[in-house]
Order: C-alpha cells, then sequence, then structure tokens
C-alpha cells in the first residue's frame, strides 16, 4: 500500500511525517525517511512511498503546534500496532495535558498499571508518531529528561514551547 512522506521545516530541524490514508504512521525529528520505516510495525509499512508538499490536516496540526496551539496535533489519526498495554499507553499519552509532562511513574499509573514503569517507557522508546502522540511529555522522577529518540536537545525544546 502507498504512503505520502513530507518533510517540513520547524524551529526543532526538520521534521519528516510518513502518513497513508490521513492517519500518521510514523514521525520525526529528521530529513531521511529511513530514520521512520524501522518504528512502524511489519503490517503497517508501506510498499511504495510518494513525496508530497501538503498533507492537509496533518501539515496544518504541526504549522499549529510551532503557532503555540498543541491542540489540533491531537486530533491527527495515528495508526500503529502493538500488544495491548502499549497500545492503550499510546492513547494515555494523547491525554497528558501540553505544559504539565508526567514522570514515568506518573504515566504507568495514568495507563492503568502502576507498577508497569518499565512497559510505560518502552511505550515512548517504541513510539514511531513523535508529536502525534507525545512522548516528551514524559520525564524521570527526578525532573530530568530521560530518553528522546530525536534528541534530548529537541524534547527540551518542545517541553518549554508548550510551557510557554
Amino acid at each position: 500500500m502507498k504512503a505520502q512522506l513530507l518533510t517540513m521545516s520547524t524551529p526543532d530541524g526538520p521534521f519528516t511525517i510518513l502518513a497513508r490514508e490521513g492517519e500518521v504512521l510514523s514521525s520525526g525529528w529528521t530529513d531521511n525517511p529511513g530514520d521512520l520505516t524501522g518504528q512502524i510495525h511489519p503490517a503497517l509499512r508501506p510498499a511504495t512511498i510518494e513525496l508530497v508538499t501538503d498533507l492537509g490536516d496533518i501539515s496544518a496540526a504541526v504549522e499549529a503546534f510551532y503557532a503555540g496551539d498543541p491542540a489540533p496535533a491531537m486530533q491527527v489519526s495515528v495508526r500503529q500496532m502493538s500488544g495491548p498495554f502499549r497500545a492503550h499507553a499510546w492513547d494515555v499519552l494523547r491525554l497528558v495535558r501540553p505544559g504539565s509532562p508526567v514522570t514515568y511513574t506518573e504515566y504507568a499509573e495514568l495507563a492503568g498499571n502502576p507498577k508497569a514503569v518499565r512497559a510505560a517507557a518502552s511505550a515512548c522508546a517504541f513510539n514511531a508518531a513523535a508529536l502525534f502522540v507525545p512522548c516528551h511529555r514524559v520525564i524521570r522522577t527526578d525532573g530530568s529528561l530521560g530518553g528522546f529518540r530525536w534528541g534530548l536537545p529537541v524534547k527540551e525544546s518542545l517541553l518549554k514551547r508548550e510551557a510557554a
């Protein structure tokens, strides 16, 4: 199945989105499509990719985020596959309010299993749809940033932008 690929310029660097039928399959701060495809579940990986100059509501949501309105990004449809806990945890991430990051422990609690801190961290690590599923809103208990696939400077920038 064919997917569409768009790279947008953002204050945090190039942001590339791979989408199919209006759903984000993968996204992140890179201009290399190969950095995105490995994160997509094998059953969802597109056979062909078409370069586009606009993705409609998806592009508009990224522009809105960088203009100070993160809400539209949470309305963008995302398609990811995994086990029940991880899939639920990704949905829960979309409910974390901008400017109010949660710790990995709090995230596990929000996902319904306070003892599943490692599983919650794994959901962040395997999240293919950065920005649209805001794993950057999860931090360590000591207040430090923890990890982020796209680099800690980008995570720090996103959190500062949302706190403003």
